[in-house]
């Protein structure tokens, strides 16, 4: 009986030390995924990042500062009435008279990958979320706004501007990252979440109620609920080709620089995004119908 006490404990022993080797593992990886906090130049730049420093020097550029204040020369548009595009004044100077502000350093933004979507990705965190963008925000309001600026990787590597966007909650929800979690976005409803380890809870109203209200998940369970969201949306399924949304997926490369004639498209939320070489604002879409 002694003899087989002692080998129950040792397989226990074993099965306890596996499960803690999972643990620090899937730890690490959520380090590795993990925030970029904004730092000392003296600091080291964020490992997880490609040309994170082209990014910072992007950021900081006056074509992009030149990009926030076009966009904040010209008011929030009201309705959806409005159907053509409204020319954004073209000044020489267009931060002339506007209060001075710079742009923070630049976050991660993640986002869940179609792999996943799809449910032919392993329910862990280096299969489940990707970065698909940065972004940057306002150090302060100008004239009671705020804006968010936008990058997009560039084919064959660095960034490039894509878009500017009203408001500043996706920087603010990329900066809730901390050492071992993961922040993400479901943008298709404009949810954001927390990952530890492998564990996913909501951190705003459209993510609470993505998960049915409960205050957390399973990554695995998670991955259940998006695959019967969008598994029949994503490009190249019916519902995509047939042209009734715009499918799911990150938002394409629009080029490397913006045009010099921007454009004004009406909405309640909008974006100065570089469409097809030109500045639009346009609204932002909530769903993926």
């Amino acid at each position: 009986m002694h003899g087989k006490s002692t080998s129950g404990a040792r397989a226990d022993l074993r099965r306890s030390r596996r499960a803690t080797v999972l643990v620090l593992g899937a730890a690490a990886l959520l380090s590795l995924a993990g925030p970029v906090h904004a730092a000392p130049a003296k600091d080291p730049l964020p490992a997880d990042i490609p040309d994170y420093q082209v990014a910072l020097d992007l950021v900081k550029s006056t074509a992009v500062r030149d990009a926030v204040c076009r966009f904040l020369s010209v008011p929030v548009p009201q309705g959806d009435a409005s159907g053509a595009p409204q020319p954004i004044p073209d000044t020489a100077d267009p931060c002339e008279g506007m209060p001075a502000f710079t742009v923070k350093d630049p976050l991660a933004l993640n986002e869940i990958t179609p792999g996943f979507v799809a449910g032919t990705a392993l329910p862990i965190p280096t299969e489940a979320v990707k970065l698909s963008h940065l972004v940057a925000a306002l150090n302060a309001p100008v004239n009671g706004r705020n804006a968010t600026v936008m990058l997009a990787p560039t084919q064959g590597g660095g960034w490039h501007l894509a878009a500017v966007r009203d408001g500043d909650s996706d920087a603010a929800y990329a900066g809730k990252a901390t050492t071992g979690t993961l922040v993400f976005t479901e943008p298709q409803i404009r949810g954001w979440y927390q990952l530890k380890l492998t564990t996913v809870q909501p951190l705003n109203d459209q993510a609470r109620e993505g998960l049915a209200g409960r205050s957390s998940v399973s990554l695995s369970e998670y991955q259940k609920l998006v695959k019967a969201r969008y598994a029949d949306k994503l490009p190249g399924s019916e519902y995509d080709t047939a042209g009734m949304s715009s499918g799911y997926g990150t938002a394409k490369n629009t080029g490397d620089a913006p045009s010099a004639m921007p454009m004004l498209v009406g909405g309640s939320s909008v974006a100065l995004a570089l469409a097809g070489g030109a500045f639009v604002v346009r609204r932002r879409r909530g769903n993926a119908g």
